[in-house]
């Protein structure tokens, strides 16, 4: 979980930094609700996990595999609502949100990976 806040906070700085130059200007300006999105999906996801350890480690893959639909419906949801009350360039809204979701899940999978390697040993 630990390392969940570390990304979250270093991508919390590079947006804020994006803001001072002209790479803040292709970013939506809901990144931050986004970013709080993900970051509160990431902790449950994180607990959701660490439930599934606790009870029985042969069901690891199930609770996963639950984790990755529940964040993926969350995901839908989120999307959802914000073009329903409709977002100022909704475009950029998917993309930026996009990008945010392959970012997260791609730390999410190597973090994965990193335990199922270091479980092997």
């Amino acid at each position: 979980m630990l390392r969940t806040i570390l990304v979250t906070v270093i991508l919390g700085i590079v947006l804020f930094t994006a803001d001072y130059f002209s790479i803040g200007t292709y970013i939506h300006p809901e990144k931050w609700s986004i970013l709080a999105f993900f970051f509160a999906v990431s902790l449950l996801q994180h607990r959701l996990m660490e439930q599934g350890f606790k009870e029985n480690r042969e069901k690891f893959v199930q609770f996963y595999l639950t984790t990755v639909v529940v964040r993926l419906l969350l995901c839908l949801v989120f999307v959802g609502v914000f073009l329903y009350f409709k977002v100022p360039s909704p475009n950029s809204f998917v993309i930026t949100f996009f990008a945010f979701y392959l970012f997260y899940t791609c730390f999410e999978i190597y973090g994965l990976y990193r335990n199922l390697r270091r479980d092997l040993e």
